[in-house]
Order: structure tokens, then sequence, then C-alpha cells
């Protein structure tokens, strides 16, 4: 099995947060409410989850479950 390792910039991310709060603010602007769901939501909370687990691979079940 092989597995790639990356390298997550704290910085970058930091930037990434900003922006993503500019776009669902411009967002919110201009689609009524119903348009957004929960999943749009959990786009916030992305960056946080990043730098506090790393990279999403480091969470999957799916090698241990098989």
């Amino acid at each position: 099995m092989l597995i790639c390792t990356k390298v997550v910039d704290v910085e970058k991310l930091k930037e990434i947060q900003k922006d993503l709060a500019v776009i669902m603010c411009l967002l919110e602007k201009y689609f009524p409410p119903s348009s957004f769901d929960i999943m749009i939501h959990l786009m916030v909370h992305l960056v946080r989850e990043v730098k506090l687990c790393g990279p999403v691979f480091f969470l999957w079940m799916y090698p241990i479950e098989r």
C-alpha cells in the first residue's frame, strides 16, 4: 500500500479561511437562505478540521475496514 504524504501550509489555511468567509457572505447576499443546506455550512469548519486532524485521508476508515 502506497501512502502519499503532503505538507499542509498553515499560513495558506488562514488565507483560505478568510477568503471562504467573504465568499459565503457574497453567496448569502445573492441567493435565498433556502438554497443553503448543511453541506454549504460545513465548508466553514473545513479549515479548522484540517488544522486539528491533518489531511482528510488520515481520518478515513476505509483501510481499517478493509
